[in-house]
This record gives C-alpha cells, structure tokens and sequence, in this order.
C-alpha cells in the first residue's frame, strides 16, 4: 500500500551531500516525492512510496557518512500519486 510522508530532518544535514545522497536512495528504492534545504538549516522531504522502502530511506541516511540525523519528525500526509524524485534548490 502506497503511503506519503512529510519528514523533517535535524541534525548536521546542509552542506553535507544528504540531498542528493537521499536523491540516489529514493529512486533506488522507487520512492517518488522531492527534498529540499530549509531556511532553518534542517532538511525537509516528502516522500512516497511503500512503509518499508520509506524506513529503508531513512535508515540508510541515518549511516550515511558525512551527515549527523539527530532527529525525524514524520507527518503522514495525503497520497498525490506522483512519480520520479526530485531535489528542489
């Protein structure tokens, strides 16, 4: 079952490489959505696809090099079927 989430990422997450590194993850797992660097220096996503590739996502970013996750806020938010990811500027 197809879900979406909005996540919020925290942590040392600007400047390290985390878009395009969740970019490559997100189509390796056929996730759809987009993630861009937020004017507070977090990083936000949403993302859709099924539970498990999005915990996969999240858990490979966690021991991703280069980049500290401190914490994840998790919104589930409406399905808008949407395909591809993107990284937003």
């Amino acid at each position: 079952m197809k879900i979406r989430k909005k996540l919020v990422f925290y942590g040392e997450v600007q400047g390290v490489g985390f878009r395009y590194r969740a970019y490559y993850i997100a189509q390796s797992l056929d996730l759809a959505g987009w993630v861009y660097n937020r004017w507070d220096g977090n990083v936000e996503m949403e993302v859709e696809g099924e539970q498990t590739a999005i915990t996969s996502l999240i858990a490979r970013l966690k021991t991703a090099p280069f980049l500290r996750i401190d914490r994840v806020e998790q919104e589930e938010i409406p399905v808008k079927n949407e395909s591809g990811f993107r990284v937003m500027d």
